[in-house]
């Protein structure tokens, strides 16, 4: 399974990816933090990375 990671310096805290994938992403200081790569089955990881407007996600 494909682990997410947020390029920290192009996050603009847009919060999208937080919502399609709560158990994924939280926002913490204006940014979006990885708090379960593991937990991609739960969601969809591929379209955090397609609807992310600063492209700051990609899957490792």
């Amino acid at each position: 399974m494909p682990t997410p990671v947020v390029d920290y310096d192009l996050c603009i805290g847009c919060a999208s990816c937080a919502e399609l994938c709560p158990e994924v992403f939280e926002i913490r200081d204006e940014k979006a933090w990885v708090i379960g790569p593991d937990k991609c089955n739960t969601c969809d990881c591929e379209e955090t990375v397609i609807i992310c407007p600063s492209q700051a996600i990609i899957l490792e």
